[in-house]
Parts: structure tokens; sequence; C-alpha cells
């Protein structure tokens, strides 16, 4: 049977290839080993935080569906550092794992162009460096011009608690155990990455009483522009709650350590750096006397509960013993263990920045597969690669964001330029442009590329275009000077404002810490009459203005820098500061402009920076 895109995996990155696919008008098979799995999450009922709901938000606003889904299905909704600059703030939600399970499943078995089976990819069928289709356990073969890998912790997965070892690709699930040897038959480079999950309790017996109670924003933000903002402010929530570990706790876990699977050697695979099990935490830092525990319900009945914070894969009466240690969970039962499990994956390097791999053509990677872990880096890597599969197959210029255009651009370029040895998670540090880079304008700095891409609807793009003229005309008004004159500085003292001692404009004064939204009214009355989204942006863009300039500066520099060319009898080996790996491949690649050198894999912006510097030295 042929088809213009297969999608191999029904997880975060399966959904948005498959989707994006074939609204792109792609004839689509989503292939899965289970299909009420689609869109399960298998880890925390979660999604957003930290640099991760700036994912989501960026992939709404390319056209993506994961923001739709978290907001129809969540249970609570959080801006993490709301009292830090927007620039780090991160929105975050509880979902119901079930229900956002379930809405996943159905639209991919209602989307025009997408079909979804229920089977196990064995092996991927290659002719002439060229992907042409898949085969199943059940030995059927579906062609395709493109496939698009998206396999999470599936391939030769194994699950660990205490010293049980399953193969699985998610604890109950199989796992797919013959296709990374498919792909090591292409000469594709795989690594071996570990991860984890928590237990999860009986919600009738844990004592909340005792614990600190956690509840939502009062004025919760949807993760979507296209979501009614009214209608969603009025949303019930539900609470989630902190517990703590304690000295017994600990005691407890180092008495077992001889136990545990992550120090016996039985687990080989690298563990995520940024989110370790408890295990480790208890050894790495041992000097604290208790770790935070965040009890969150699994659905809107929360009858069970995910405890964030205890990811383990200690044998199962050491965790319920460690469990029943925190104040609160002295009764809890366990509904069930977690474990931790470890798999292969593609050493993101062999990717181009369209995730194509560089040794099979039309053949892509999205997702932990590619060394990351995280629901939304996943979904962000599968949006991508569908809509490069799609331009691909319609001979249309590739779709590449830049490090200076979204957080899905860091992501990617520090995938497939960098590699990883350990699973990958974004953070706001990872982006240098992040003043620009705000969750609040991924819709102004995105949404073009969606509406083109054919992903946004002309209503949604018009309102998004009526709201960058609004900030543009507030920002205009702002640019005015005002005088020291007895009527401004009586104003500036009935707001509480320090006066000005020269002619100022007004941006300056708005930009004081202490400036807010009743203020800016009243300063500009003209703004009043503009959306609160275009209030939102106005008042970050001048509290931020001076900084933002010296961003966008920076990046004109780089992008001018970009188009410098390399002689063709440089000695790059002559170079001071490059390092060995950088020269073998500059000289292998012979790249012809510092913008071709940048995207050779492996070649870092310190490395790209160096050759710049270089160059002019030479030139003068």
């Amino acid at each position: 049977m042929q088809y213009d895109v297969i999608v191999v995996g029904g997880g975060h990155a399966g959904i948005e290839a498959s989707l994006v696919s074939a609204r792109m008008g792609k004839r689509t098979l989503l292939i899965t080993i289970l299909a009420e799995q689609i869109g399960a999450t298998s880890c925390n009922p979660a999604v957003g935080g930290l640099a991760k709901g700036h994912l989501v938000k960026e992939i709404d606003a390319l056209g993506g569906q994961m923001g739709l889904l978290t907001d129809e299905s969540g249970l609570q909704f959080r801006i993490l550092n709301e009292t830090k600059g927007p620039a780090v703030r991160g929105s975050r939600a509880q979902i119901d794992m079930d229900v956002y399970r379930v809405i996943a499943r159905n639209l991919c078995l209602t989307t025009a162009n997408l079909e979804v089976k229920q089977e196990s990819v064995e092996e991927l069928i290659v002719e002439d460096k060229t992907v042409i289709g898949i085969r199943t356990h059940l030995e059927n073969e579906y062609r395709a011009k493109a496939v698009i890998i998206t396999t999470g912790t599936f391939l030769n997965g194994i699950v660990h608690i205490g010293k049980s070892r399953q193969s699985a690709g998610r604890y109950g699930e199989f796992a797919s155990l013959n296709l990374s040897e498919s792909l090591k038959r292409q000469e594709i480079r795989m690594g071996r990455l570990k991860t984890g999950t928590t237990p999860r309790i009986d919600g009738s017996s844990i004592d909340f009483s005792v614990m600190d109670e956690q509840d939502g924003d009062k004025n919760p933000i949807p993760f979507s522009f296209r979501t009614d903002r009214d209608k969603f402010s009025s949303k019930k929530q539900l609470p989630c709650f902190i517990a703590y570990t304690n000295e017994d706790t600990h005691t407890l876990i180092e008495s077992n350590f001889h136990r545990a699977p992550l120090f016996t050697g039985q687990i080989e695979g690298t563990g995520p750096r940024y989110c370790p099990s408890i295990e480790d935490k208890v050894d790495r830092f041992r000097e604290k006397d208790r770790h935070h525990l965040f009890i969150e319900p699994q659905t809107a009945e929360a009858t069970e509960f995910y405890i964030n914070g205890m990811s383990t894969s200690l044998p199962p009466d050491v965790q319920i013993r460690m469990i029943q240690s925190v104040k609160g969970l002295e009764n809890a039962r366990i509904v069930r263990y977690g474990y931790a499990i470890e798999y292969d994956y593609v050493d993101p390097t062999e990717l181009t920045h369209t995730l194509e791999t560089k040794k099979i053509n039309n053949l892509y990677c999205a997702g932990q597969i590619n060394g990351t872990t995280g629901y939304e880096e996943a979904a962000a890597q599968g949006l991508m690669a569908g809509i490069n599969a799609a331009l691909k197959l319609d001979n249309r210029a590739p779709f590449v964001l830049r490090r200076d255009e979204a957080y899905i651009g860091v992501l990617i370029d520090d995938l497939v330029t960098k590699g990883t040895k350990e699973p990958y998670r974004m953070f706001t540090s990872r982006a240098e442009y992040r003043l620009l880079l705000r969750e609040d304008n991924a819709d102004l700095r995105l949404s073009r590329y969606g509406h083109t891409l054919g992903l946004l609807d002309d209503a949604f793009m018009d309102a998004v275009e009526k709201k960058r003229a609004e900030v543009e005309v507030g920002m205009a008004h702002l640019r005015k000077s005002v005088t020291p004159n007895k009527e401004m500085l009586a104003f500036l003292e009935s707001i509480g404002e320090e006066r000005i001692n020269d002619k100022t404009e007004l941006l300056a004064i708005v930009a004081r810490k202490s400036f807010s939204y009743e203020k800016l009214t009243l300063l500009v009355p003209e703004i009043e009459k503009l959306s609160e989204e275009a209030k939102e942006q106005i008042l970050i863009g001048a509290k931020y203005f001076r900084y933002i300039e010296k961003q966008l500066t920076q990046i004109e520099r780089m992008k001018s820098m970009m188009n410098i060319k390399i002689p063709k009898d440089l000695n790059f080996s002559s170079i001071s500061g490059l390092g060995h790996e950088a020269i073998e491949k500059l000289e292998h690649f012979a790249p012809s402009t510092l913008d071709a050198a940048s995207r050779i894999s492996g070649l870092t912006p310190a490395a790209i920076e160096i050759l710049h510097i270089y160059i002019r030295m030479s030139q003068k």
C-alpha cells in the first residue's frame, strides 16, 4: 500500500508529525504498537514548565496541536517564575492524562488524509540510500515517499524495578526489538539512554491535611493562542499538594543502594542530569535534609496521584517503605510502582536541521529517539519533521527556524550540531536571545510561518496582525517625549512615580520597575482602547526596550557575519583556538561561507566566532 508519509510511533512527536503531514495534504499513515495509547503521558501528567512552556506556545503558534490538547484536558494552570522577568516565566498545566489521550487518539482517527494502524515496525525498506517503506511484525509492507520515526523509549526498551528486568517500551507494552538493528544496518550511530518515572498512589490513602496546598492561578492563561480566553478563565481547577522527604526517607534509600539498579550496574544507559531519580538525588546531594515532592492528580476524579520528585527503580518493598516515611503518606497504597527504562537512541548529529538523516534520504527522526527528554521537546521535533517531510515531497524549500527565532530553533540546532550523551532537556539558559523568545510573543514571532504552510486559517492570522498593529501604535506613543513641567510632575506624583528632571521619552518612564498596566493607561490614555494582549506586549516591550534593541543588533551582526566568505586557501589548522574536530570537519567539507560552516554538524557557535575573528584579522 502506497502512502506519502509514514509516521512510526503514536507519542507526542508522532501525533504532531502525522497531523501536520496530513493537514499539508499528504496521505499519511500513523503506525503504532497500541492504538489506545496514542497520546499517552508515560511519565508526569503535566505539560509545560520552564522553557518547556515556550516550546508548547511555539508549537501552537505554528499550527500544532499540543496547546489545544492541553487546554481541553487541563486540571490546573500556573505560570512558573511569575515574579521574575517575562523571558524566564513558564506556563505549566496539570492534565487529565486519560482525557488528553482520548482526545489525541480521536483526533488522529478523524483527521482527513490520516490513517492509523496498530502494528509494530520491524524493518525499514531502503533502496539506493533512500527509504521507500517499512515492514511490520505481521509481515505487512507499507510503501511511502518519506518515513518519520518517533519511537520514544520503545527501541530495545528495558524496564527495571529492583532486580526485575522486562522488555518493554513502556510498562506493560511491547518494546520494538528489531527496528534498532535495521537502523544500525544503515550505519546510523546509536546510543543508550535511561529515564524513569515515579510510583502512583491511591488518592484515598493520602492525608492531604498535613501537606501544603498548591492552587492554580486565579486568572489562568491558556496555552493555545486559539483558545477563547473568556471561556477559559472559568475553567474548574484542582489543587496539587507539596510534601517532603526527610532523614528517615534518605536513610532508608541509602541503606538500599546495593539493591538499586542505578548503582549495581544493571542499568547501562545514561540518565537525565536535570531530572534525577530519588536515589540519585540522595546520593548526589547528601547535604540536603529534605527534597520537595509534588503530589499531583492524574485525572479529574483525583483517584490516583503522581509523586513528582520521587522517580525510582528501587525494589517494590523499598518503594512502599520509602513513600510511607513521608508525612501524609504513612498509609499510602501504591497503584503502580515506579520504574526506570533504558532504550536505544539515534545520535542526533546523524541528522540535518530538517531532522532528516544524513545517510538515508527521506528518513526523519523526531522526539526521544533523538536523545531528548520531555513531551514538549518531542512534540516540537515531530511538528518540524512532519512539516519538512511534506515540503520535501512538494520540492519546496525546507523549514528551519534560527536560534534567534524560536526555542524550537535552539533545540534542534543544539541537537544536530552538538549532539548529546544524556537526555537533553530545554532550559531558558540555552537560548542566547531569550528576551526576544518569550512565551507571550510566540504568535507574533511564528504565526506567519504557520499561516504560509496552511496550518493556520486567515481569521487567526488577521487577529495576530491586528495585535501586531496595536502594539506598534502603542510603542509609537511611548516614543514621544515630555518635559518636566508642572502638570507632568504633578501627574507623576499622583501615581506614585519619581519626578523627571529633563526632557524624557515616555518609554523611559514606563520602563521603570514600578510601572504597571494601570499607570500605563493613565500616562497614555490612547492605549486604554487596545486589547489586553497588546497592552501586555507594550508594557514588556517598554521595560526591556534597550535590552531588546541590543539583542536585535547582535542578531543583525550575526546575520551579516554569516555571509562572510571563507578564503579557499585558508589553512584551518593554523587557527589558534579551533579544536581538532572543528579543523577536521572544516578541511573535509571546505565550506564557502561562515553560514555554510555553521551548518556543519559538531561545529559550535564558539568555533564559528573564532573563524570569523581570524578571517577579519587576515583581511586587515
